[in-house]
């Protein structure tokens, strides 16, 4: 299990094969490649349901959810030494 937290506090799970996904990898490359929709299918698969919902109450701002704020957490996730490798 890959856990830790970002810089805003969030606290993360994830399971240690979840990138030896080849559809992960491919919705990497889809965001990579400036596909704006797949970050929604790749947050899911990454965190799971559940940790998707925690992630979107712990940035939301007057009952919004700043796609900037997601994104920046999302960011914050890969940025964790252990999932890059």
């Amino acid at each position: 299990m890959i856990s830790g937290k970002t810089r805003t506090g969030f606290e993360y799970a994830i399971a240690d094969d979840v990138f030896d996904d080849y559809e992960i990898l491919e919705l990497m490359a889809k965001v990579k490649k400036n596909d704006p929709l797949a970050i929604f299918e790749l947050i899911e698969r990454l965190l799971g349901e559940e940790q998707k919902d925690q992630l979107k109450d712990h940035v939301r701002v007057n009952g919004r959810v700043p796609m900037s704020a997601i994104n920046d957490e999302i960011v914050d996730i890969f940025s964790n030494e252990e999932v890059k490798k």
